[in-house]
């Protein structure tokens, strides 16, 4: 990463974005309409609804998923002119299948 390895960190953003999404607590789950004006909490983080603790295999389900995806989105890109995104497609991949593995951390 010291590198500045392109492919690395867009992987890996895309991924951690992945995981922060699958964190959060889905709309309906949420109360639509809160108590009245004068019941309001107040202060800092007051509104902020708690996020969902994802296990271990929850995070390996989701950087497996986001891998497929990019090998998935690679076989498609069958035309010479996408060559070029194709490969970046599946060095991220390998990126994250390297950090499932344990041999991507420093």
């Amino acid at each position: 990463m010291r590198a500045r390895d392109r492919t690395a960190v867009s992987a890996l953003r895309t991924t951690l974005a992945a995981l922060d999404n699958a964190e959060a607590v889905p709309a309906d789950e949420t109360v639509a309409h809160g108590p009245a004006l004068e019941e309001s909490p107040v202060g800092a983080g007051a509104t902020e609804a708690a996020r969902r603790a994802l296990d271990e295999r929850g995070v390996t389900d989701i950087v497996r998923a986001e891998a497929a995806e990019r090998l998935e989105a690679a076989a498609r890109l069958t035309a010479p002119a996408h060559a070029d995104r194709a490969v970046r497609l599946r060095a991220e991949a390998a990126v994250l299948l390297r950090f499932l593995d344990g041999h991507g951390a420093p």
